[in-house]
């Protein structure tokens, strides 16, 4: 895992999701917060598995027109010295390069595993998804998404004789690829005009690297998963599984191509399968890894965002910008009640019983440790500080963020705050954070 540091704290790569959701963190470590004997709220009675259907084709019959929109990451924006979350990246040490060149053997070992002498139909007794292999040729693909971002002449398909997980665990989700669409050429608003149409309560994955600050509102991106966008440069993917309410941006740019991400219409562990145009591979969108094609194995670039409310990201950066309804109309969920779920759609597994299934966690994950901090234990701790991986963190919590997949209406649905993790240090010194009252000292 990637680590920037901001000027003054020191921003972790992570991410808000749902407990159970997912691929390679299974089976993570115990959070501080079970040490602690803290436990989370029951879950209510799921929704009706036809609504997340329904949800799923009014997100598909959004947009006949693809409208540029973004996306974020999560966590709060609270006075903490005023640190804008600018990143830079670490060189890694000469270990960690070692150390990480193993682990990508070995993922490649397993990958090798998986290689079938005849993969014609490799889908054949899977009996998990909708569309065949034959979708899966530029000449098909290009007729979804248009010949200017997959030439039908290229002669491209989906290497299925080449994955890193079973069939079996993948399934349709219902929509074609592209059938929800993602955001291409996105454009923004001042936050004068967004504050026309976006509650501050409103949530939103605010990215900032350089001197740009951007928000890419989750009424957005409930509705087209993906924003392919570029930042100071950088081309990144933003992206909002609203299933697992993961919300992860990538550095798009792999061994110096640029990949367009789209939405695939598959599922796995109910996580977003995403797809590339370079060389039609399918991606977890929770991880970053490529599962199936000739990318299998390479791994995208996290880049540290925060899912925080509205009114944080107006304060924190003043003269920021944010995602472009363009007209239209996205105050609405097409989640309805999916907070309240006890199983997330389409997740195969046993649920872990330690948390209920749809729990809000914060999420830290990389080649060997997984730790998930539970929302309601940040809310009432406010300030975490723990070790992870030989390296002190810190964990703030910053009220007034509702769920953007609770009521109907987002700006009235349940307010579940916002949390982040940094490395507490600031000029080479280590800093001890207290909260007090309301108020965040050091």
């Amino acid at each position: 895992m990637k680590r920037f540091i901001s000027i003054g704290l020191a921003a972790v790569t992570l991410a808000l999701v749902a407990a159970q959701c997912g691929a390679a963190v299974q089976s993570a470590t115990d959070s501080p917060a079970k040490q602690a004997g803290e436990e989370a709220p029951a879950a209510e009675a799921a929704p009706e598995e036809s609504a997340v259907e329904t949800a799923a084709e009014t997100a598909l019959n959004t947009d006949e027109e693809v409208v540029a929109e973004e996306p974020v990451t999560e966590n709060n924006q609270e006075t903490v010295e005023e640190s804008s979350p600018v990143e830079e990246p670490v060189a890694e040490s000469e270990a960690e390069a070692v150390e990480a060149e193993a682990v990508e053997e070995e993922t490649m070992a397993e990958v090798s595993v998986h290689t079938e002498a005849n993969c014609d139909d490799p889908f054949a007794d899977a009996g998990s998804l909708r569309f065949s292999p034959q979708v899966w040729t530029a000449e098909s693909i290009s007729r979804f998404v248009g010949p200017h971002l997959v030439d039908p002449e290229s002669g491209l398909e989906t290497n299925f004789c080449l994955h890193s997980v079973d069939y079996s665990e993948i399934l349709s989700g219902g929509p074609p690829p592209d059938g929800i669409p993602p955001i291409d050429n996105p454009t923004f608003d001042s936050i004068a005009d967004t504050d026309e149409w976006l509650a501050d309560v409103q949530p939103v994955i605010a990215l900032a690297v350089g001197d740009e600050a951007k928000a890419y509102p989750l009424a957005i991106l409930t509705r087209h998963e993906i924003a392919n966008d570029e930042i100071a440069g950088m081309p990144v993917a933003v992206t909002f599984c609203p299933l697992c309410n993961a919300a992860v941006v990538f550095n798009r740019e792999v061994n110096g191509d640029v990949l367009r991400f789209g939405v695939s219409g598959n599922l796995r562990n109910s996580d977003l399968v995403m797809w590339d145009n370079k060389s039609l591979s399918w991606w977890q969108q929770f991880t970053g890894e490529a599962i199936v094609g000739e990318m299998t194995g390479t791994q995208l670039e996290m880049i540290p965002a925060q899912l925080v409310a509205w009114k944080d990201f107006k304060a924190a950066y003043p003269d920021g910008v944010a995602l472009s309804a363009n007209g239209r109309n996205y105050g609405s969920n097409p989640y309805v009640g999916y907070d309240s779920s006890t199983q997330p759609f389409l997740f195969l597994g046993t649920p872990d019983s330690r948390l209920p299934a749809t729990e809000r966690v914060l999420g830290y994950f990389t080649g060997k440790t997984a730790v998930a901090y539970p929302m309601p234990v940040i809310a009432e701790e406010k300030v975490i500080a723990d070790n992870l991986d030989g390296r002190d963190v810190v964990i703030f919590y910053e009220p007034g963020q509702v769920s953007a997949l609770d009521k109907g209406t987002i700006e009235d649905s349940k307010e579940i705050g916002s949390a982040g993790m940094f490395i507490p240090e600031v000029d080479g010194q280590t800093l001890t954070f207290t909260y007090a009252g309301s108020r965040l000292s050091y």
